[in-house]
């Protein structure tokens, strides 16, 4: 046996222990180890358009926002980075929107050659899978359905910019880097202009709002109208909560950012009715994941800051690529709204009831989201204390980076002071938001106890 052998014999025994013992650990790991390869990447010299290294901090801060599909940059993606800086960025963004459990449970095939039972649990938990036989099978079609979405996109863009006067291999090039990003809500842009250039373009706003709308749905969705695209009888509950919650959702962003920005010089008051509806519908699709800017968010009224809050905290749906604490736990709050006003024992919808650990699931992740919040809306006023950084921008920025979103309401001027420590602070944020604040509770968790006795129950009174 050769000493190479061994040596991967080895490897192949801890990463199998590990990924039946500690999966979460392995997933936070292994997604940890790809920003700080990306980050390695991005620092290389040869990566910026300058030919100089890029500073660790800003190397680090833009492969988390790549890696955790945000969005937010402290520099220019479209000058400052090279051509293959760019490319490192898009692998990144494919890559991170595969997902934490789905990349651990890659990792462990690719290394063990096999997956253990407490892995498969916790893959299928990340992909809302409904069984363990399901978790191979998913990931299987969690890549190919990306990319033949991601296909489409580019098939449909491409011929618009090489009419627009690019060259077929950069046309290609753009057309493939806005599909990525579009369908994984990453928000980044290749060129400098970003999709301030195509404002009132149909054929490019269009395509690129769909694909971000598809990406924020869950690969569980996509799995379950696959299967049964022609009998609605047989979706999920959770397909039809996911469905329905974006119907509504989408419908009250879009109406509420027509009324606040319809008559703003500053953003849609001076285009065209067809474009104000165009940007209207895009902004209604884009606020709760896809942090895409057709038009420069920071001179929206503060009423549309305050939705945009809303919108990228609540993000998009449960085992795909949008961020946020997910539209079904927003779902599982309200029906425990509506159940309690009823005075029903049991949340129940589309003829199932809904069990009271979900219940405890949602407002755990929902406080602990909220928590999160609080505390690096606190770090960031104290760390820009000396810039005069407003409450309303901060807030915007910590729940942007939080929800893994991407939309900023700084200005180029505001960026480019950004303080070290506040990148760190965002940075771990999109982390954090991006790995899941369940992941991070089962990953920091030493083991699972059973508890043989039972106190009694008590009685609380409430409100």
């Amino acid at each position: 046996m050769s000493r190479a052998t061994s040596v991967r014999e080895r490897l192949s025994l801890w990463v199998g222990h590990v990924a039946q013992h500690y999966p979460a650990r392995l997933a936070m790991g292994a997604f940890g180890a790809v920003i700080l390869v990306v980050t390695g990447l991005l620092m290389l010299p040869f990566s910026t358009a300058s030919g100089k290294s890029a500073s660790f901090v800003d190397a680090l801060f833009t492969a988390t926002s790549a890696v955790c599909v945000t969005g937010l940059t402290v520099v220019d993606t479209g000058t400052y980075w090279s051509d293959f800086g760019r490319a490192v960025i898009l692998l990144g963004i494919k890559v991170g929107g595969l997902g934490v459990m789905t990349l651990a449970s890659v990792l462990a095939l690719a290394v063990s050659r096999r997956l253990g039972v407490t892995q498969r649990m916790l893959a299928a938990g990340e992909a809302r899978a409904s069984g363990l036989g399901d978790v191979k099978r998913m990931l299987i079609i969690i890549v190919v359905f990306s990319s033949a979405v991601e296909l489409i996109i580019t098939a449909i863009l491409f011929p618009r910019f090489w009419i627009d006067g690019l060259p077929p291999l950069s046309a290609l090039w753009h057309a493939v880097f806005y599909a990525v990003s579009a369908f994984n809500n990453a928000g980044f842009v290749p060129n400098a202009g970003g999709l301030v250039e195509f404002t009132g373009d149909f054929w490019v706003i269009v395509p690129i709002g769909i694909g971000v709308l598809v990406g924020a749905l869950g690969f569980p969705v996509y799995v379950n109208l696959m299967e049964s695209w022609n009998k609605p009888r047989n979706w999920s509950l959770h397909t039809k909560l996911t469905l329905w919650m974006v119907v509504v959702l989408t419908g009250i962003s879009t109406v509420f950012l027509g009324v606040f920005e319809w008559n703003n010089p500053a953003t849609y008051g001076g285009e065209s009715v067809p474009t104000r509806l165009l940007h209207i519908f895009f902004g209604g699709i884009n606020q709760r994941s896809g942090g895409f800017a057709a038009i420069s968010h920071e001179n929206m009224t503060q009423q549309t800051w305050l939705l945009e809050d809303v919108m990228m905290f609540i993000g998009g749906g449960s085992g795909g690529t949008a961020g946020g604490i997910r539209i079904t736990t927003l779902a599982v709050l309200l029906l425990a709204i509506v159940a309690e006003a009823r005075g029903r024992r049991d949340m129940e919808a589309f003829g199932k009831r809904i069990g009271t650990q979900v219940l405890r699931t949602a407002v755990a992740i929902t406080l602990v989201s909220l928590a999160f919040v609080l505390l690096g809306s606190t770090a960031v006023l104290f760390q820009t204390a000396h810039l005069g950084w407003r409450l309303d921008e901060v807030l915007y920025e910590v729940v942007s980076a939080y929800a893994t979103c991407g939309l900023s309401v700084l200005s180029a001027e505001q960026t480019a002071a950004m303080p070290d420590s506040t990148k760190y602070t965002l940075t771990l944020l999109m982390f954090i938001g991006r790995v899941g604040t369940t992941t991070i509770a089962a990953a920091l968790a030493l083991n699972s106890q059973r508890r043989v006795i039972r106190y009694p129950s008590g009685r609380i009174l409430i409100g």
